[in-house]
């Protein structure tokens, strides 16, 4: 087999990349902006001082807040709401990064903090603000929710209870409320304390770890290690992803770390794979790269440092304005049916239609 770069091959193939992606032009490096991804859901479990407390302890959960949510009337106050005639139920906000922790999984989690069939109460706690609900902002959970709901119904004999609907007000609750537990380590908790420790084993982080050099050579092709390892350059418009728009996630050739998703993936005209952002910051390191002449932005796995491409400032402004033009010898697709036997599964709810 051929070698794929030696010499002058490096340096054209270098100057097709500049010329296909309108960058042969020296420029300062790239300041590029952080992207973070977070969503939020609502739990309403009987008193929010242990179901907030439980919460905090989940990896991928961000930040919690004690409030109240779809009552009947504006800015109440916790006397008000204790008086179990303003509809509203005690419900902690859970802000979360999706890259790291499921929906699925905080409602798995939910659920054991729970009796689902019990109305109106839980634990100690009686009257219309204790009952048990879901609450959604964003209507693409909605389908998550109510499966997780209808499976949890099929271990039980009674009714499961649990509310599922739009959230329609949040009013945070006073300061005290917020972190009781933190501030108060022995105030009353109707949650069992030996779930706060399930709570912080549930998401352990998975570990990717680089193989050494002679498994990577008998793993790879040698495309894929000539451009992960020596960071070569394949060809434009003749490589395996750059028209592909299944959904789905790509991942570290080298480690199987999870890197971009499909639903961030565009056509950008370069003959490349091309994305708006990674899944995480997390993920990739950028370093500067002023090799054939021109000023980029490399861009590097984390876990296994391998080679993956560059970085430009070109990309679609209603996407973030960047470019993460990548190679496909540097990926592994997985596609949406296959992410969950795949063990990617958390990861679902962040492949969404692009279609129109």
């Amino acid at each position: 087999m051929k070698k794929l770069v030696t010499g002058c091959l490096i340096l054209i193939t270098g100057l097709i990349l500049a010329i296909n992606c309108k960058q042969n032009k020296p420029e300062e490096p790239n300041v590029l902006p952080e992207t973070k991804s977070t969503a939020e859901i609502y739990f309403a479990g009987g008193c929010f001082w242990g179901t907030e407390h439980f919460f905090k302890q989940v990896r991928g959960v961000t930040a919690t807040e004690t409030g109240y949510a779809n009552g009947n009337i504006k800015n109440p106050d916790y006397e008000v709401v204790s008086s179990n005639t303003s509809g509203f139920a005690e419900t902690v906000k859970v802000s979360y990064d999706p890259s790291i922790i499921s929906l699925d999984l905080l409602i798995e989690l939910y659920f054991k903090t729970i009796d689902p069939t019990s109305m109106n109460q839980q634990g100690n706690d009686r009257g219309t603000q204790y009952r048990t609900g879901i609450y959604y902002t964003n209507m693409n959970d909605l389908p998550v929710i109510k499966s997780d709901v209808e499976k949890l119904s099929k271990s039980y004999k009674k009714p499961v209870v649990v509310e599922v609907k739009p959230l329609q007000n949040f009013y945070k609750a006073e300061d005290y409320h917020q972190d009781y537990l933190d501030k108060n380590p022995g105030g009353y908790c109707h949650i069992a304390p030996e779930l706060f420790d399930v709570a912080r084993k549930a998401n352990p982080p998975h570990t990717y770890k680089k193989p050494d050099d002679k498994t990577l050579r008998k793993s790879l092709t040698q495309e894929q290690y000539e451009v992960t390892q020596h960071n070569a350059t394949e060809k434009p418009f003749e490589n395996q992803y750059w028209n592909e728009f299944r959904e789905g996630i790509y991942v570290d050739i080298t480690t199987g770390e999870p890197l971009f998703v499909s639903t961030d993936k565009y056509e950008s005209g370069c003959g490349w794979p091309s994305f708006s952002k990674p899944i995480s910051e997390s993920l990739v390191q950028e370093k500067n790269d002023d090799s054939h002449g021109m000023q980029r932005t490399e861009v590097r796995s984390k876990s296994g440092n391998a080679h993956l491409g560059h970085v430009f400032n070109d990309g679609p402004q209603d996407k973030g304005g960047l470019r993460y033009c990548i190679n496909s010898a540097s990926l592994k697709f997985i596609p949406k049916n296959e992410m969950e036997k795949a063990g990617y599964g958390q990861y679902l709810s962040l492949v969404k239609s692009t279609k129109k």
